[in-house]
């Protein structure tokens, strides 16, 4: 994978956490710096926890289907992608817009969303056992990318509101599809080794 996939990579998986963080943003009046960093840290650790995690339960998987992987590979990232896409479609809601405090913030709420918006990044690490991938710098690439997306959320959201969020989960879930039918393309036109 080389420099310019992982870090499209990266981005598009922190869209969820940036969309998230957006939302909660939009429901402060001002919110202070060390609030939107820590809670950027919080999505950022979380979300590069999640490949990895993914990545050891592939590895155990990649073996049994390695001349197929390619299939799996794309499907993955199309689904990723096309659910990516449909919640950015979707209307907000009021369940989008749970209020968090400068003074006493819900930091299990975060949690909780932190933990769901990951899953993704999860399902992508299995994804990447079939490749051939340094996990930890894609782990690493992803954790910085969702910190650094997280903590702008949080601090530009209450001005820009959830709608900026939608947008950037469609474009995120159009470059995980687009990486996805890359690969296939690539595994499919590569020459045969026989």
């Amino acid at each position: 994978m080389s420099a310019l996939s992982t870090t499209l990579l990266a981005f598009s998986m922190s869209t969820d956490a940036f969309a998230a963080s957006l939302s909660k943003g939009a429901c402060l009046n001002a919110p202070r710096f060390t609030c939107a960093l820590k809670t950027g840290l919080l999505f950022g650790v979380v979300e590069a926890c999640a490949p990895v995690i993914g990545w050891l339960l592939g590895l155990g998987a990649s073996q049994v289907i390695q001349d197929w992987d390619h299939w799996v590979i794309f499907t993955l990232l199309l689904l990723l992608g096309g659910r990516m896409i449909y919640a950015g479609l979707r209307p907000a809601s009021d369940d989008d817009r749970v209020p968090i405090s400068n003074g006493s913030t819900k930091w299990w709420l975060i949690i909780a969303t932190a933990i769901t918006t990951s899953l993704d990044a999860m399902a992508v690490g299995i994804g990447l056992a079939f490749m051939s991938v340094n996990i930890w710098i894609a782990a690493l690439a992803i954790g910085a990318a969702t910190t650094l997306m997280a903590t702008i959320g949080i601090m530009v959201g209450h001005r820009m509101g959830s709608a900026l969020g939608q947008r950037a989960e469609i474009i995120g879930g159009l470059i995980l599809a687009g990486i996805g039918c890359i690969t296939l393309y690539q595994h499919l036109t590569e020459p045969a080794l026989f």
